[in-house]
């Protein structure tokens, strides 16, 4: 069983708005996020933490399940912690991030595959030579995880097992942030460019 954990817990500070609320091509960002998981993987979480009232609204409505990360100031890493926490009972999750809404679902089969086959511990998309998002982890690192203390990362975690990391290539949606309106309108010529490709 294979799970998603989708980090949606920040502020959105440098844009100015919930980024996940924004709408590109009539669906709101996390509509994008959660659907590009749907049908490959058996379980999805989504980890909120800043405001989560303003994002339980869409959830109800998309049928997924969430958890609140009351110490999301943290970082990222105590964010996956909530989500894996929730997802326990998988044999790999998938660290996900909620601003990242052309998850491409061909690289999502060819990580999941690439797990099985390899028996790999952590599986990363690359584009050009830079690691991006979604990273599946095998059950076998949740412990280690859970005991990173609050100055790790989840990088941290990667770099111990680099021998054991498998590079699946991916297309530049991988290494995209969503970070200012700037990035944001960059993220809607990407999706009208790979439109008309």
């Amino acid at each position: 069983m294979i799970g998603v954990a989708i980090l949606a817990a920040g502020e959105s500070k440098r844009m100015g708005k919930n980024k996940l609320l924004l709408e590109v091509g009539g669906k709101r960002v996390i509509e994008w996020t959660v659907d590009s998981f749907r049908g490959i993987v058996d379980d999805i979480v989504v980890v909120l933490g800043h405001r989560p009232e303003d994002l339980i609204p869409a959830l109800k409505e998309l049928g997924v399940r969430w958890t609140v990360n009351k110490r999301y100031g943290e970082g990222m890493a105590s964010s996956f912690k909530e989500g894996i926490r929730e997802l326990r009972k998988c044999d790999a999750a998938f660290l996900a991030l909620g601003d990242q809404p052309f998850v491409d679902k061909g690289f999502l089969k060819k990580a999941t595959r690439v797990w099985r086959r390899r028996r790999a511990k952590v599986v990363s998309p690359v584009h050009e030579g830079k690691k991006g998002h979604p990273v599946l982890f095998d059950r076998s690192l949740f412990g280690e995880i859970f005991s990173l203390e609050r100055h790790e990362t989840i990088r941290d975690v990667i770099h111990r097992h680099a021998d054991e990391l498998h590079l699946v290539r991916a297309g530049k949606w991988s290494v995209m942030d969503m970070d200012t309106p700037e990035d944001f309108a960059e993220l809607l010529s990407f999706r009208s460019q790979r439109q008309s490709a």
